[in-house]
Order: C-alpha cells, then structure tokens, then sequence
C-alpha cells in the first residue's frame, strides 16, 4: 500500500539574469564588445550612444519582474507612464568614473597577405614538373602545417593521394618529389623530423669543417646530442672541445620550425586588450578601467514614442495590445542589460582595486620578490563577494602595469613558511629559483638536490621534488640538459 507524506526542501538557484550577469563579468574587454555587438543586434529597444532627450527613467518601477511570461499578462496590465519620462538615464548607468575620452586606447593593427600554402605553391611554378609530379607536390604543400613540417607518413599520403586525388602511384616517387618540395624557402620547410628539418638547413649553408662535423653529429648521433652527451660524441668523433662547441653553436642558429619564419603566415594571433591599467602617480598607484567596457547605451526613443502613441490612442486594436506586450519585453531586457553593465563595471573595479591594494609592494617596486601570498578567497572576503566571482575577474583580465602587461590571476600563489615563521608566496620562491640557475655554471649545472640545498641556505626549507616541480613550472629543464660546453 502506498503511504503519502511531506518533504521539505530548501534549494536555492540562480536566476536567468544571474547567469547572465556572471557571464558578463567573466568576458574579457575583447569578448565584451562582440557580447555588446550582439545584444545591440538583437535588440532593437536597445541603442548605442548618447540618449537625446527621452529614455527609461532611472526610478524604474521594478513591479514588473523581468521574468514575467508575455502570455500571463495583458496590454492592460503595463503601466505605460513607468516606461515614460523625460529625463535621461544618469552618466553612472553607463560610464564609469574613472574614464575620460582622453585616454589612450590601444588599437591593434590586423596585417593581410598571401597564405604559407600559396607562398610554397607559387614557388613549384618555377619548377618543372610533370602532370603526375605537380599535382602530388600540391598535396605535399597543402599537408604542410604551420611549423613547417609534414607529420603524416608517406604511406598515408599515398593511399589519400589514391582515394581523393585518383593518384596511383608509389612511395618512392612521393619520396622524390618531397625532396624537390623541400628545396623550396624557407629551408627546412616539409621536413619529416626535426633532424632533417636542420639537416636540410644545414646543407644549404657553405661548406664549413663545423658544419660538416654538425651534418654528421645530426645524422649518427642526433639522441645522443638532444641528451647531450657531449664526452660521448668527443670521444666518438675524436675532436676537441672547441671544434664541438663550433658545431652546436652552428645547429643552435638554426630554425627549428621554418613555417614561423614566414611574415606573411597568417595564423590566428591572440591580441590581448588590458581590461585595466595600472600607473604610479606621485608616488601613489591610479587604477583605471579600460574605457572600452564602460559603453553609452539608452533605450530606443522610437520605442518610447510607440509607447505614448498606444496611451493616447482612444481605441486599441488587438495587434497595438500584442505589439505593447512585445516592447515591454524588449524594454526590460534593455534595462537589465544596462544594469548588467553597471553592475559588472562596479565589480570589475573593485575586485581589481582590491587585489591592487593587497599587491601595493609589487606594484610600486616592479620586484616579484614582494608579492604576497594571496588566494581567491583573500580578495573575496575583503570584497564581501563569492570566490567564484573573484575567478571569473582573475582568470581571464589582463592589467596594464608600469612593468608590462599581466594576467592577474598570476598575481595569485599559496604561501610557505621561511625559517622564521614568516608567510612567504611561492612565486618569491620561483623567483629566487630561476635566479640561482640563472647565475649557475654552465659546464656544471646544479641538481634538484643542490637547489634544494641553497634554498634552504637563503632560508627557504622545501624538499627536493618542490624544487622539481616548480623548476617545471618555470619551464626550465634538468640540468643534464642545461649542460653548455
């Protein structure tokens, strides 16, 4: 028998408009513009610019909950005079108060060109070829990548040359026409491996005895180079020191991803836009906000005059009711989106402002060294807002510094005690770290373990696998191949 009974639960969900909200605080200032781009787009309550005379009144009547569904309510139902004034919507609405149209704005200029494809395709036409060898150097271009080089075997080339190009043909014909392609500039460009991307680059160069001994170091003992074995390949080659230092220093000029080398590469490049900017000023450090997110918005005044035409109209048809319905809909999403505006400038200033604050040593002295250690929830709790908010501001926001442009959320690192106790940020510690391996002997690099030792020396007691793992984080390698002759 079934038995019924109660349950009380208490959940809590965000709203659409708090999504909405999120989403906008989380965009940097590049992303931002094309959010506004489309919203203006979609629309048409809502304009660009400074308002003329008529706009919402910035005493909007919030009895009307944005979430209202349009067929719950009649044209009856709207108040027209609360979407109807004569004054404009204040300044702080939609600017904000640190920003003046005098400030710099850093546009970035986009180049155009031909493709890295066409440049290689319109070098084979100073080659002869026949039918069969020109068609199969056109497929072995288009498989080119961005670095220069071709990763796909030659036998896959093969059987796609056969089954979408109707090509039969064998692989060492491929094979020759490739070393016809790889001719072609810049050198090293459709190389297999990087062996033979500098192997090629190397025997376009004038014959040299360190050349040649570098060609011969590349071809027999290429693993034994990247380990760096140097003893080994002295030993094998029975030269002197100095003659294999002149044949690494010939390898280490040249270019291990041609395809770079060509400016007309038109490759997506990310452009970074600083959502703030930092700046000493008398010895005190100024934020401001990219003015760039602080646009004129107001509500369309073709609107309004619709909205006044349906009140003084003695009769109201059925498609004036719809058409009511419809702009207050629009005109409450126009206003939600200013304030959405408003409110993710507001954020935006704060949360920076905060971590500025927090951060005043490094930004007034540039040394990485004082950075302190901070953690989202640090910034959160002085802000009064939640961590996952502080993230959304830190994880994708570029600051302009008087010492280059950042990300802040490199501004954040976990802290460790020093030898007196103190608090210390882990970025103080890499940045030691790079040091002492950066004033290191070449010809005798130090271990993790000797790392390890002179940290603590300097008062900073991490164990050997923490000096691992924030040397890899540095992107530095282990000694043995920070080895230089």
């Amino acid at each position: 028998m079934l038995k019924q009974h109660l349950q009380f639960k208490l959940s809590q969900k965000l709203s659409p408009q708090q999504i909405q909200l999120m989403k906008l605080i989380q965009l940097p200032t590049q992303a931002f513009e094309q959010r506004l781009k489309q919203e203006l787009e979609e629309n048409p309550a809502l304009e660009s610019g400074k308002a003329e005379n008529e706009s919402l009144d910035d005493d909007y009547d919030d009895s009307f909950d944005d979430t209202i569904d349009s067929e719950s309510i009649s044209a009856e139902d709207i108040n027209i005079d609360d979407y109807l004034s004569d004054d404009e919507i204040p300044e702080y609405r939609t600017q904000t108060s640190n920003y003046s149209a005098d400030d710099d704005e850093k546009s970035v200029p986009y180049a155009a060109g031909t493709s890295f494809n066409q440049y290689l395709i319109s070098q084979l036409n100073t080659v002869y070829l026949s039918d069969e060898e020109w068609a199969i150097a056109e497929f072995l271009v288009g498989s080119v990548d961005e670095s220069g080089y071709i990763r796909r075997p030659l036998t896959d080339i093969m059987d796609d040359l056969a089954f979408t190009q109707n090509i039969y043909t064998e692989e060492k014909t491929i094979e020759k026409v490739l070393k016809i392609v790889q001719e072609l500039d810049p050198p090293g460009v459709a190389a297999r491996t990087l062996d033979e991307c500098l192997i090629i680059q190397l025997k376009r160069k004038e014959p040299t005895p360190s050349i040649e001994l570098a060609t011969t170091i590349l071809e027999r003992s290429f693993e034994q180079f990247t380990k760096k074995h140097y003893k080994k390949l002295i030993l094998k080659y029975d030269v002197t020191e100095d003659q294999l230092k002149e044949a690494i220093g010939e390898i280490e000029r040249l270019n291990p991803k041609p395809g770079g080398s060509y400016s007309g590469n038109n490759r997506m490049v990310e452009h970074v836009v600083p959502d703030f900017s930092i700046k000493i000023v008398d010895g005190d450090l100024e934020l401001t906000l990219n003015g760039r997110n602080a646009p004129e918005l107001h509500v369309s005044k073709d609107y309004s005059n619709m909205l006044q035409g349906y009140k003084d109209a003695k009769e109201k048809s059925k498609s004036q009711k719809d058409t009511v319905i419809f702009i207050k809909q629009k005109l409450d999403a126009a206003k939600w989106f200013i304030d959405a505006i408003k409110q993710r400038q507001q954020t935006l200033f704060v949360t920076m402002n905060t971590i500025m604050e927090y951060q005043r040593e490094y930004f007034l002295t540039g040394d990485e060294r004082k950075l302190r250690p901070m953690i989202l929830k640090d910034i959160a709790d002085k802000i009064h807002m939640d961590v996952s908010t502080v993230s959304r501001v830190a994880n994708s926001k570029y600051v302009d510094t008087p010492y280059g442009t950042k990300l802040i959320k490199e501004f954040f690192s976990e802290s460790m005690k020093n030898e007196q106790g103190e608090d210390v940020s882990t970025r103080e510690i890499k940045k030691i770290l790079e040091t002492v391996i950066g004033e290191e002997e070449k010809k005798k690099p130090l271990t993790d373990d000797k790392l390890a030792k002179i940290l603590k020396e300097k008062g900073y007691p991490i164990a050997r696998r923490t000096v691992a793992k924030y040397r890899e984080q540095l992107g530095i390698p282990v000694a043995r191949l920070r080895k230089q002759i």
